[in-house]
């Protein structure tokens, strides 16, 4: 008989990545709506920097006829892994308007864009404030004229403990591992695991080398960067559940939650 090979070794990381962690619907749906509400046109053109996998950008043009995307990452295998999977699978009229290019996102000149984004986390990986200003400064030159940079951020007192986050999926169980964390200068180490039902594990699928970076921080090298205006996006809560309600809306005032995420507009 034959043995039976583990979940674990044929499991994709990507897949798994993209079914646990991402919601480009979603996501894209705020960027888009914000974009309008503060500029006053529809939004075409995007570039999503760290863009891995470039699931956002592919789900951009699909979205609508009208829609470019450009996504820039250093990362050849991951990206090779986005156009088997998700180029491959567009019309030929919406792979003509998405680009990806591999490449440093501090270096990578491309046409102005209406919005660049900086999703998931990534820029944390920018661990001095020298480093952190200059990604903001290429990601203003990258930017139309009233273009408008995206960001997300996480924070709470949990951020700041050595802890494991576990999800269940249907075929799957996805776990966060913020693995260590060092007060003193704020950087931190973050996987990711999945585990099957046959009992395999797939350890450290992704690992992360972080700060972990204030609001006020970030604002503040935004502006410095040259940017007119940097908007926390903080999300409501519903007031049956007590949980957050998917709606983001412009604050100066957040909750001291153990855990949030919130979104960071920057205004050219």
């Amino acid at each position: 008989m034959s043995k039976k090979i583990p979940m674990a070794d044929q499991a994709d990381r990507h897949a798994l990545y993209e079914a646990s962690v991402q919601d480009p619907e979603s996501e894209l749906e705020f960027v888009a709506e914000t974009f309008e509400e503060i500029i006053g046109r529809p939004l075409k053109s995007i570039r999503e920097d760290f863009c891995g996998t470039a699931n956002t950008s592919y789900e951009w043009v699909r979205d609508g006829e009208s829609h470019t995307a450009v996504g820039v990452d250093l990362d050849r295998e991951v990206l090779d892994w986005g156009r088997r999977n998700h180029f491959a699978e567009l019309k030929p009229s919406e792979q003509k308007r998405v680009r990806v290019i591999e490449g440093d996102v501090l270096k990578v000149q491309t046409d102005p864009v209406d919005a660049v984004l900086a999703m998931n986390f990534s820029y944390y990986l920018f661990t001095s404030r020298e480093d952190l200003r200059r990604y903001f400064q290429a990601a203003l030159g990258n930017l139309a004229d009233d273009g408008i940079l995206f960001l997300d951020a996480f924070g709470g007192y949990e951020a700041h403990q050595e802890l494991e986050e576990t999800t269940e999926y249907d075929d799957h169980t996805y776990t966060w591992d913020q693995y260590r964390f060092n007060p003193i200068d704020q950087q931190m180490t973050c996987k990711i695991h999945f585990d099957f039902p046959d009992g395999s594990r797939l350890e450290d699928a992704f690992v992360y080398h972080w700060r972990l970076w204030t609001l006020p921080e970030v604002r503040e090298l935004l502006l410095e960067a040259g940017f007119t205006k940097a908007t926390i996006y903080w999300e409501g809560t519903d007031e049956e559940t007590g949980e957050g309600d998917g709606i983001y809306t412009p604050s100066e005032t957040g909750d001291a939650d153990a855990g949030w995420i919130c979104y960071i507009v920057a205004e050219k």
